[in-house]
């Protein structure tokens, strides 16, 4: 007679640096990350849109390169900093926020936190961004609203407050 094996033992504990601050999670290791911020972290922030990758509404930072959250498994962040909208923060994210609404971005809004995720990650890089350069950093960041030539000037315009020190 054998014993039953109890596959109910609960999943491992990760220590995540999460927006600065460390925090222990409690996930299989290829639990997408999404869900992570979302259910155990309490950032409902970052999107879920279509779970492969494709609309960038889950984009985050991850040591400071946009990744899609929904495929990005878990335990691939641990030891490594993760960056959600809501833990943007510095003249970056004013410039971003302030050209965002000044360019009436935002419709409905719900990609608007994967797309400024991309921003902010372009313009950490590319301080004057083309519009080449802008094209291929927003790309696979979906706008159903399609406000794209309103995003392409949001990024300029923070570029240049960026720039002068206005933000």
């Amino acid at each position: 007679m054998t014993t039953p094996v109890n596959d109910q033992s609960p999943p491992p504990a990760m220590a995540l640096d999460l927006n600065g601050v460390t925090i222990e999670v409690n996930a299989v290791a290829d639990t997408p990350l999404l869900w992570v911020l979302r259910e155990q972290a309490g950032l409902a922030g970052t999107r879920f849109g279509c779970g492969m990758a494709l609309c960038g509404a889950c984009t985050v930072h991850v040591n400071g390169e946009p990744v899609r959250s929904c495929v990005t498994p878990v335990s691939t962040v641990v030891g490594k900093r993760v960056v959600t909208i809501e833990g943007l923060a510095g003249p970056m994210a004013d410039a971003l926020r302030t050209t965002w609404v000044s360019n009436d971005v935002p419709q409905c809004g719900y990609c608007q936190s994967g797309q400024i995720m991309s921003a902010a990650a372009l313009l950490a890089t590319t301080p004057k961004p083309t519009d080449a350069d802008i094209d291929r950093a927003m790309d696979g960041n979906v706008c159903r609203c399609g406000t794209y030539p309103r995003i392409r000037a949001a990024i300029k315009a923070a570029a240049t407050l960026l720039e002068t020190g206005s933000a």
